[in-house]
């Protein structure tokens, strides 16, 4: 079997089969609260996929950054009244508590954005020395005259104008840059903020540059998959994509870009600054982490999903009914063959990563092992696939 992943660059499928090693690069989250329903599902859509991938007999180097320095943060922290390392420190063990009670496989790195301060810096003086950066004062700008800026998104400009200008950060009014396009690689203090020493001045990295950088440093100038959620495609992606490929003259800097859907709730993008947001921590005390589990995956990764907590109580009671099947009395049989449902399963995960079509699969063996007569084979073939999705199947908790 091949397994094809859908390139939001191309637009089309890229062959991923083969045996050597996969490099992964997520971006990660910016800690300044809890983890939302959002989040949870861009981290398990690629937590399957490395699951997946082991399967496959793949080594996976993953890497997850961390966002431990941004504007929000420090934003965040003043209204509080708190040092922001105390509020980054915070809700990243938060956040690693979650995905830990998620049960998703952790990343090889969860590396800081501040832990790669110097290389942040030699990025930037390698753009300037290439004209693909300019300063202004002790700022820094990326010169998006100089690429093929808009590749990757392929939006027209005045949708980029309109995405840039509802940014949180947006330097869009800066009459100082040659393109309002133009985005902020390296920032200098007007604040109380952190800072740190560069040759244009005291100041602290840009929001994309972070990404770029860490990708470099951990995975290497070309990697094969870089991931996300589908609001990072532009900016962030797009900038991601036009100072990496500037500053290495590699070309493509990621072979294939994953992007998972928004999460909705009526209609509207959750998101922390909308006031909408379902927490991960809010949801575990009255639903099973495998019901949370089946109901993020239970759309295609590349569809927004909009939230319904009705839809995910369905997903508890298929939970329940997959714990159970995997616990019947079954007959020897052959131990040795694959049920259909398993081959299904296999192909669908392999098709673009379609855990809808997966998840079929598994409940129709499921269904199958709770009528009786199943053999071994087939409860074993259950518990294969449930992994695969990293579902426990444990029985309801007392």
């Amino acid at each position: 079997m091949q397994l094809r992943l859908h390139d939001t660059l191309t637009r089309a499928p890229v062959d991923l089969s083969g045996d050597r090693e996969v490099s992964l690069y997520v971006c990660g989250v910016t800690p300044y609260d809890t983890t939302h329903v959002g989040h949870a599902r861009t981290y398990l859509v690629f937590d399957v996929l490395v699951r997946h991938l082991a399967a496959r007999g793949r080594r996976v180097r993953y890497v997850q950054n961390i966002t431990d320095v941004d504007e929000s943060i420090l934003a965040r922290a003043r209204r509080l009244g708190e040092p922001y390392t105390a509020l980054r420190d915070r809700y990243t063990s938060i956040y690693l508590e979650d995905i830990a009670t998620l049960g998703m496989v952790p990343a090889d790195r969860f590396p800081r954005a501040t832990s790669a301060i110097p290389e942040m810096q030699e990025v930037v003086r390698r753009l300037l020395a290439s004209d693909h950066a300019y300063r202004r004062g002790g700022d820094v700008f990326f010169r998006t005259a100089s690429v093929d800026y808009g590749k990757l998104s392929r939006l027209p400009r005045d949708e980029m104008l309109r995405i840039e200008a509802a940014q949180d950060d947006s330097t869009i009014g800066d009459e100082r840059k040659e393109d309002p396009l133009d985005f902020m690689l390296w920032r200098a203090v007007r604040d109380d903020g952190p800072a740190w020493d560069s040759p244009w001045g005291p100041g602290r990295p840009g929001w994309h540059l972070e990404c770029s950088t860490l990708a470099l440093k951990h995975l290497g100038v070309t990697i094969d998959i870089h991931g996300g959620g589908a609001d990072l495609v532009f900016p962030h992606h797009e900038a991601e994509v036009a100072q990496s490929e500037a500053v290495t003259g590699r070309v493509p800097f990621a072979r294939c870009w994953m992007h998972v859907g928004i999460v909705t709730v009526n209609g509207d993008k959750m998101a922390k600054s909308a006031g909408n947001a379902v927490f991960v921590r809010e949801l575990l005390p009255r639903h099973h982490p495998d019901a949370l589990r089946l109901y993020l995956l239970s759309r295609h990764y590349r569809q927004p999903l909009d939230y319904d907590e009705a839809d995910l109580h369905h997903w508890g009671d298929v939970r329940r009914r997959l714990a159970a099947a995997a616990r019947v009395a079954v007959d020897a049989g052959d131990a040795t063959s694959m049920p259909p449902e398993q081959q299904a399963f296999e192909a669908a995960l392999d098709h673009d990563l379609d855990s809808p079509a997966a998840i079929r699969a598994l409940t129709v063996l499921a269904g199958r092992l709770l009528e009786g007569g199943a053999t071994y084979a087939e409860r074993r073939a259950l518990r294969t696939m449930a992994a695969r999705l990293g579902l426990s199947l444990e029985p309801d908790r007392a």
